[in-house]
């Protein structure tokens, strides 16, 4: 019992510590008022959570497009040109990075009513009918058209598209019923599967 009380006192000594180091030696009985000193400490505490929020949305995003590479190579149209073996090699191998970030698990709640979880659901069957498209030009059209959608809900641009083309109604729709943190997301998703897509349709 003695030695756990010791470890605890020790394992509290060195949070002390660090919390002194991360806030410059908390000390509430100093001349500010306590209280002040409190609300000092929150504000310091706020950006740091604000700011673990902004990386681990960094990752997200970062696993999101790697996961999508993943779906886009199952679906290209060169992978029908193998043989049983050539073809059964590249699947496992697809199958084993898919399983290792699968591994990886992020976790930044985004808080929706029920109308944005349907509208955000709706936006992602958009998008995942580009991806399972083997017609590289058809999905590269339908993406830009989805991007001329998000150019109505945001005041950015993407260099790419021609501005006379026109945005698709139904997923315009459903995108303005997302949260903005979604649309955000949702824009920066589309701009990186365009980017492929342009590659592959240059390819051919």
């Amino acid at each position: 019992m003695a030695d756990n009380s010791f470890a605890a006192k020790a394992k509290r000594s060195r949070f002390d510590e660090q919390f002194d180091q991360e806030f410059n030696g908390f000390d509430p009985s100093s001349n500010a008022k306590s209280s002040q000193r409190f609300i000092g400490i929150l504000d310091q505490l706020d950006s740091k959570v604000e700011k673990l929020r902004k990386e681990a949305l960094m990752l997200q995003e970062k696993k999101d497009f790697l996961a999508m590479s993943m779906d886009l190579l199952r679906n290209n149209e060169y992978l029908t040109g193998l043989n049983e073996g050539e073809y059964e090699e590249i699947n496992c191998y697809v199958q084993r990075i898919s399983g290792r970030l699968a591994t990886v698990e992020l976790s930044v709640c985004t808080v929706r009513d029920r109308a944005q979880e349907d509208s955000l659901h709706m936006v992602n069957s958009f998008i995942d009918e580009i991806i399972s498209n083997s017609d590289a030009i058809l999905s590269r059209l339908r993406c830009q058209q989805f991007l001329n959608a998000c150019s109505t809900t945001d005041t950015t641009t993407y260099t790419e598209l021609d501005p006379s083309m026109c945005s698709d109604k139904k997923f315009e729709n459903a995108l303005l019923g997302c949260t903005l943190d979604d649309q955000k997301t949702i824009k920066k998703r589309l701009q990186a599967l365009l980017d492929y897509l342009i590659k592959q349709t240059v390819v051919h």
